[in-house]
């Protein structure tokens, strides 16, 4: 693969992101798989209180996290994490082959 190239597409798998934040006015998904960078993938509210967000991700490791209201959270649903470079936790994801 050359520079600028994406990855291909023909192994990836949805990949459904859930989170219970009944009072935010606002979620974002933060994650290796989109540089960190949560204008690229804006949750949006559900019935209930529940954000959603569903996402075609090659097989692999990922660390992510949730910005809501401009805070950090980590996703509660998800129990496997690693410390990060500030001190607090990333949820771990791996999507199987």
């Amino acid at each position: 693969m050359t520079k600028g190239q994406s990855k291909p597409i023909k192994n990836r798998k949805k990949v459904e992101f859930l989170l219970y934040a009944p009072h935010a006015s606002e979620v974002l998904l933060m994650g290796d798989f989109n540089n960190w960078k949560g204008e690229k993938h804006p949750m949006k509210k559900k019935s209930m209180g529940a954000w959603e967000k569903t996402l075609m991700l090659n097989p692999g490791n990922y660390e992510y996290k949730y910005i809501v209201d401009g805070h950090w959270q980590e996703d509660p649903a998800n129990r496997p994490t690693r410390m990060n470079a500030f001190g607090t936790y990333n949820n771990l994801l791996t999507v199987a082959e």
